[in-house]
């Protein structure tokens, strides 16, 4: 029908385009005549049409607003009355409180629990060391639960250790136990999370003990050693090296101690002598010369959180380090240049991948993958975050911003980061109206023409009646809903809480297990579900947070006084009294 409407419309244009039969000579000639002013009647024009912009600017800006996706008014910048919407808020509580009493009653204090089987796990064969509590606290504390809460205070004061004899993932204990800890304070200021906090920093600081301080993938907590990853072959995440800043800086803030501060600036010094000329960053580095190895570029795993955290150190240090922003920017400006793309047929904006690849003459090449992660949703809202930010012209910003407070790239930003949300909301069309792990959109040269494959996105590898590929699987991701609170906090569009409560009804409806929790199930496109029998614990610290926030009032954690760490811990921006000398 739209292609049909489309043909129809540019006939009818080139029908009026065309001189009607048996038009008078008469009227060439006097078309000839007029031609010789048209060179003073279009400077009287464009004097007459300049004259209208300085009078009511409105005419470029408002058009302008359409297509950039923002609202612009003259009037001085205002900010948006946000009030909560109780009845979606609650239900989020009661979602949470499913979770966690589940969780409390069959596996407190262990690291991982299995809503189906009604268990928990831990990490290592040493022990736990409270992923789950630790992670889920602060939410607890910003959903008023003080029942829950207590009781869970009370495990940490008495039942946590981190005196285990065994390795942990140094980016994943930083981000959710070091992280959660510091939130826990920064909420209540009781000082039993401060001290856990410190007892654990200083187990995690000799991971950074390598000769360029890039810190190793994993750390025995009782031997206070780190220990380089044998799946990657000795190399480190660039996203899990930094990716543990915000952190280290707080606890040093806090704690007056500059050791904390060093060891993470003295990663980004690292990055930064060793970035690469497009601003991009391959997901691996060598930890013995400091230096990008040849490996996929993308923002999915292993890279997301590197492009996340340049935005957010230099909001945490409330925009007093200019080299952030500086790095953001150049880093963004690849971004743009080499993984944002448009699919073929609706036109979705999405991100890539370049896979690097060696031909029979020993040459690199880079391959573009149109594959996107679920993961990479974050980055709509954190674009747009950066754009009135990094890309601010004036300071406040209006919610929503105008046109006229930002800069090119700021607009640029902030148009991309509209689109990508969209098109997250977009790989939420299946049969579940959940996500997939991961998708791919069609390209011309991708051998699928004429094929029953959709014709914008689709899972690879699905078939009817096969088992489902791992990129079918939802696992109560909250990448999404990130991106829709970070979006109605600087819009004020309401939309963005109805697209929320859309993947809150979809969990509610295909991931609630009646006995308690919450399960990820395996085929987004299959129902009834089959559910996997494990509940991470970025539900309670992400998703369900996110979610109660987009629903809550802004006064709740406002954007311009915290700033949220990878696992949606907040912490509050701060006044450092020393900054970066590289």
């Amino acid at each position: 029908m739209a292609s049909n409407t489309l043909r129809k419309r540019n006939a009818a244009r080139a029908a009026e385009g065309t001189p009607k039969e048996g038009a008078s000579r008469e009227e060439d000639t006097q078309q000839q005549s007029s031609s010789r002013a048209s060179p003073y009647l279009l400077l009287l024009l464009l004097s007459a049409f300049a004259y209208l912009v300085y009078r009511n600017p409105s005419v470029v800006t408002e058009p302008l607003a359409d297509f950039i996706g923002t609202e612009l008014h003259r009037p001085a910048p205002t900010v948006v009355n946000f009030t909560a919407d109780i009845p979606k808020r609650d239900a989020v509580v009661a979602a949470f409180k499913h979770a966690w009493l589940a969780y409390e009653r069959d596996a407190m204090g262990d690291d991982e629990y299995h809503p189906i089987s009604r268990k928990g796990s831990n990490l290592t064969e040493a022990g736990g060391i409270g992923y789950t509590v630790i992670d889920s606290i602060d939410t607890m504390l910003i959903m008023g639960l003080h029942e829950e809460y207590a009781r869970a205070r009370d495990w940490v004061a008495t039942k946590m250790s981190f005196d285990r004899d065994a390795e942990f993932n140094t980016f994943e204990t930083t981000i959710r136990v070091l992280g959660g800890l510091l939130s826990a304070y920064t909420l209540t200021k009781d000082k039993l999370y401060l001290e856990k906090a410190k007892d654990l920093a200083d187990r995690i600081l000799p991971a950074f003990d390598t000769p360029h301080g890039l810190p190793l993938s994993h750390i025995n907590l009782a031997q206070r050693k780190g220990y380089a990853s044998p799946d990657n072959k000795g190399l480190v995440s660039t996203a899990e090296v930094s990716t543990l800043q915000l952190e280290f800086r707080y606890l040093s803030y806090l704690t007056e101690n500059d050791t904390y501060w060093d060891v993470v600036e003295k990663v980004m010094e690292t990055i930064k002598g060793s970035s690469l000329s497009s601003g991009l960053a391959s997901i691996f580095m060598n930890p013995e010369d400091g230096r990008f190895v040849m490996s996929a570029i993308r923002l999915g795993s292993r890279g997301d959180s590197y492009y996340e955290y340049l935005l957010k150190q230099y909001i945490q240090t409330n925009f007093t380090e200019p080299v952030y922003q500086q790095m953001y920017e150049f880093s963004i400006n690849g971004v743009q240049e080499h993984l944002i793309k448009k699919s073929q047929m609706a036109g979705l904006t999405y991100t890539s991948e370049l896979i690097p690849e060696r031909d029979g003459a020993g040459q690199v090449t880079w391959r573009l993958v149109p594959k996107q992660d679920h993961l990479t949703c974050f980055f709509g809202g954190s674009l747009m975050l950066g754009a009135v930010t990094t890309g601010a012209i004036t300071t406040p910003v209006s919610v929503p911003p105008h046109s006229n407070q930002l800069s090119p790239k700021g607009l640029r930003h902030w148009k991309t980061g509209v689109e990508l949300i969209e098109t997250c909301m977009r790989t939420h069309e299946t049969a579940t109206g959940l996500a997939p792990e991961i998708v791919h959109f069609r390209i011309p040269r991708d051998g699928l023409s004429g094929s029953s494959m959709p014709n914008d996105w689709y899972i690879k590898g699905a078939r009817p009646g096969a088992p489902a590929p791992y990129d079918a699987r939802y696992i109560l991701r909250p990448e999404t809903v990130e991106s829709l609170f970070i979006a109605y906090r600087l819009t004020g569009n309401e939309h963005y809480r109805k697209y929320g409560w859309q993947i809150f009804e979809a969990i509610e409806k295909h991931c609630k297990i009646e006995t308690g929790g919450y399960a990820s199930i395996f085929n987004v496109d299959q129902v009834p579900v089959e559910h996997e029998d494990k509940m991470e614990t970025f539900l309670m610290s992400e998703t369900l947070k996110y979610l109660y926030l987009l629903f809550e009032d802004d006064k709740v954690l406002p954007l311009d006084k915290y700033v949220f760490n990878t696992e949606a811990h907040p912490l509050p921006i701060i006044n450092p009294t020393r900054h970066a000398t590289f």
